[in-house]
């Protein structure tokens, strides 16, 4: 017997709601995460136990929950009500300029930047505050900058299916500003385009003049 479309989804919904319980039970514990950070004060030399580190072990567990706050959303749910009656509106829809912070999973520290997103509807709109939203959540991980430009774009162009998608990013590295090369006025730029950005030079110009505007 074959399953219909709703029964597929609803089979696959299930599976990912119980990939979910068993990374929640596989986790550590509050208690295991505050060890570890007490284990790398002491490496580092000091002594987690004086008066200005008792507390930061907790501290830091705290900080993680809100760095890495992603992980307990799902991106593409952000981008699911949608508008239509947008007046026959198809033109560029462009963010620019929206702050973001993340940590590269290399060394688990900063970096921190602006990404720079448009996208050409095609017969309807996501709220604008949900794209900002949609770069927290891919930002509040482990990331490399490559992979979170192309996060940005991929989510937008599978839920909008819109005519194209542009994702630029523009970040400063701390893992090459305050250890390594040491280069802190080094900025590492990543795009991603889709549809119309890739494929019509023009639409790439139109797009690269708006994030460039003063």
């Amino acid at each position: 017997m074959t399953d219909t479309e709703p029964e597929r989804i609803e089979r696959k919904s299930a599976k990912t709601r119980a990939k979910r319980r068993k990374s929640s039970s596989e986790r550590p514990t509050r208690a295991e995460a505050e060890a570890a950070v007490r284990t790398l004060i002491a490496w580092a030399g000091d002594d987690p136990d004086r008066e200005g580190l008792h507390e930061t072990p907790a501290r830091v567990v705290r900080a993680y929950e809100e760095f890495f706050s992603g992980y307990t959303q799902e991106p593409e749910e952000i981008l699911e009500k949608t508008f239509q009656d947008v007046g026959g509106y198809d033109e560029m829809v462009t963010l620019r300029d929206i702050q973001l912070e993340s940590h590269c999973e290399h060394h688990l520290v900063p970096f921190i930047g602006k990404a720079h997103v448009a996208y050409l509807p095609d017969k309807r709109v996501v709220g604008l505050s949900k794209i900002a939203r949609l770069v927290d959540v891919y930002a509040k991980r482990l990331q490399i900058q490559e992979k979170l430009t192309a996060q940005i774009a991929d989510s937008l162009d599978r839920v909008l299916k819109p005519k194209g998608v542009a994702v630029v990013i523009e970040a400063v590295h701390q893992c090459m500003s305050a250890r390594g090369v040491r280069k802190s006025d080094c900025v590492t730029v990543t795009s991603r385009m889709t549809g119309a950005f890739r494929k019509s030079a023009k639409t790439r110009r139109e797009f690269l003049t708006m994030i460039r505007a003063s």
